[in-house]
């Protein structure tokens, strides 16, 4: 299996494979770019179907860190690690102190937190192990709520741009994945007013959001084709591909997955078709943006995170009118705006627009 031959390999600073054989951990640790400050990221546990996925996964995922670090103005690198394996059945202490002795290994140059299938009590097991480890219970805590409000807002700001007003009572949207960060999302909308139609792998997560919220359940290769006004997606990553966008009837995206366009010409054809893209790693920043409050030397503030989470929607704001201006799809805009902060060490051009 070949790094540097994967075509999502870019220039990445290390790729580290680590295992142990007592507790049955194979991982991968991903540091893309660390000009801004250590790299920062989550840590995904996934039974992938071959390490070749999983290093794809990482590889994308790592530089999305770099790239949603610099957009929201911390002075983080860009950097992820997955687990690999079913965690239904190999989650333990010994393999998260076994993680934890892996990033230890690092000495800093890469700090983990929590991700898919991943808890923040996982890390702190972990976290017995290591330092190298954010996102702590007692500290900033679990990222879910505030990666949905800032999504939330990522939502209001897309409509704005498209529909005229942020408002959503009204508004149909389809909500693809109903994990933690989904549910919130979820909640917010509904409280709104909007309608909600949803889907997941989960039969009891459906049936909460079926009583709680209203929620119009389909099958999840439904979702796609559903006549609403956004489509918000919230599992896992590509679901903007070739298969899927002839089927899509919203005039916008906008949702926290990662990685959501299967390649990055899927997003020129977006802009083909008058769907208005949010940027993945530029609406879903509301997770790291709160870890990165617990190095305050004042203390971790949930109040100074949340102030700091609202930005998203003035960098997304800035980002559509941009596009628009310079007719370039929204996550090439995006991208260029990354890569002017991280070329500079973190320091925005006076050209940039203000993500701090």
């Amino acid at each position: 299996m070949s790094v540097f031959s994967q075509k999502e390999y870019d220039n990445h600073e290390q790729v580290v494979f680590c295992s142990d054989e007592a507790s049955g951990l194979k991982a991968i640790i991903a540091v893309h770019n660390t000009n801004c400050g250590p790299a920062v990221g989550g840590c995904r546990f996934w039974n992938y179907e071959s390490d070749e996925e999983a290093l794809v996964d990482v590889l994308r995922l790592s530089k999305g860190m770099t790239y949603k670090n610099a957009l929201a103005g911390l002075n983080f690198g860009g950097g992820k690690a997955v687990i690999i394996g079913d965690p239904k059945k190999l989650k333990s202490d010994a393999l998260f102190r076994a993680f934890g002795r892996a990033l230890n290994n690092l000495n800093g140059t890469y700090y983990s937190a929590e991700d898919v299938n991943i808890t923040t009590g996982d890390i702190m097991i972990a976290h017995q192990e290591t330092d190298f480890v954010v996102g702590l219970e007692g500290k900033s805590g679990n990222p879910a709520p505030f990666t949905a409000y800032g999504t939330y807002l990522g939502i209001k700001a897309a409509a704005k741009h498209k529909f005229g007003s942020d408002n959503l009572s009204g508004k149909s949207l389809a909500i693809q994945g109903l994990g933690s960060v989904g549910m919130y999302i979820c909640e917010y909308l509904h409280k709104e007013g909007a309608k909600l139609i949803v889907t997941d792998i989960d039969a009891e997560r459906l049936q909460k959001a079926e009583r709680e919220f209203g929620a119009t359940v389909v099958a999840l290769e439904d979702i796609y084709s559903q006549d609403v006004d956004i489509y918000v997606p919230c599992a896992l990553g590509a679901t903007i591909n070739d298969t899927t966008i002839p089927q899509f009837k919203a005039k916008v995206i906008a949702g926290c997955a990662n990685n959501q366009l299967q390649e990055t010409r899927h997003g020129q054809v977006l802009q083909e078709l008058g769907i208005l893209y949010a940027p993945d790693y530029a609406i879903n920043a509301g997770g790291i943006i709160n870890i990165f409050f617990e190095q305050d030397p004042e203390g971790y503030s949930a109040d100074k995170a949340t102030k700091k989470v609202e930005e998203i929607y003035d960098t997304l704001t800035e980002i559509f009118e941009r596009a628009e201006q310079q007719s370039k799809p929204t996550h090439i805009v995006a991208d260029e705006l990354a890569q002017e902060i991280i070329a500079n060490g973190g320091k925005q051009s006076t050209s940039n627009m203000k993500a701090s």
